[in-house]
C-alpha cells in the first residue's frame, strides 16, 4: 500500500495581515511508513524551520527580535503621549514601572523612580514601540534646530500608506508641517513619495514618508 504523508500548520490571522504559525500537525498513512522515513523527516525538518521563522528564530543571528524599542525622556508625558498617538497615529500599549533603587543600580536614573508609558506603531510581537518618561524638570533640552545640530539620535521616521491622510490627521490635531514639507523626495530616492517634517512638544523631528499628495 502507498505511504502518504500529510501535514498541516497551526496558525492564526493578525489584524495587521500577517500569518502567526503556533505549530504543526504531521499524519502519515499507509501500511509501509518505514519506507519513506526519510522523507518524513526531511518534511518535518522544513516544516519546523517555517515555525522557527514565524517565531522570530532568525538564524545566524543574536537577536532574539528583529526591531528596537525607543525610550524618550519628555517634559509632559501626557502631550507626548497625545501628539504621538492623535496626530501621528500610534496606539497606547499600557506602560510599565521601575523602582528607583533598580534605576540606579543599573545606571538608568540617579535614584528616580520611572513611571513610563508605550506606544505601538502597528500591532503583533514586531510592532514598533516608543517608551516615553518624564524627568520631572530635571533633564535639560538638547539644542535642534536642525538634525545636525546635536550629536545623538536626532529624528524618527514614519512610513504612511498616505500622506493625505497623515497630513488631514496633523491639521485635525493641529500639527503644522515645518519648512516647505510636505514635498517630494529627490530623484536619486523616490521623486513619487513626499517627505513631511514634524516636531513633537519638546521639539524632536518626526518624519513622515509616503505617497505624494494627491497620489
Amino acid at each position: 500500500m502507498e505511504t502518504i504523508l500529510g501535514a498541516c500548520l497551526l496558525g492564526s490571522c493578525q489584524p495587521n495581515g500577517k500569518y502567526i504559525i503556533y505549530g504543526l500537525i504531521v499524519h502519515c498513512y499507509g501500511a509501509n511508513p518505514m519506507k519513506t522515513n526519510a522523507f518524513h523527516s526531511v518534511l518535518i525538518s522544513f516544516l519546523l524551520s517555517v515555525v522557527a521563522a514565524a517565531h522570530g528564530d532568525h538564524h545566524g543571528s543574536p537577536f532574539s527580535e528583529p526591531t528596537i524599542d525607543l525610550g524618550c525622556v519628555v517634559s509632559d508625558l501626557d502631550a507626548a503621549v497625545e501628539f504621538y498617538t492623535e496626530a501621528i497615529g500610534f496606539q497606547e500599549a499600557g506602560g510599565f514601572q521601575v523602582d528607583g533603587d533598580y534605576a540606579k543600580e543599573v545606571g538608568l536614573t540617579d535614584g528616580k523612580a520611572l513611571d513610563i508609558k508605550v506606544l505601538t506603531l502597528g500591532e503583533g510581537e514586531e510592532a514598533t514601540r516608543l517608551k516615553f518618561m518624564e524627568a520631572g524638570g530635571r533633564s535639560r533640552k538638547v539644542k535642534n534646530d536642525h538634525i545636525t545640530t546635536s550629536l545623538g539620535f536626532s529624528y524618527i521616521t514614519i512610513f504612511v500608506k498616505s500622506t493625505d491622510e497623515a497630513m488631514a490627521r496633523l491639521e485635525k490635531a493641529g500639527v503644522k508641517p515645518i519648512a516647505n514639507s510636505p514635498k517630494a523626495l529627490p530623484a536619486n530616492l523616490n521623486p513619487e513619495m513626499a517627505l513631511t517634517i514634524v516636531r513633537d512638544p519638546d521639539g524632536n523631528f518626526v518624519e513622515l514618508v509616503g505617497p505624494k499628495p494627491g497620489s
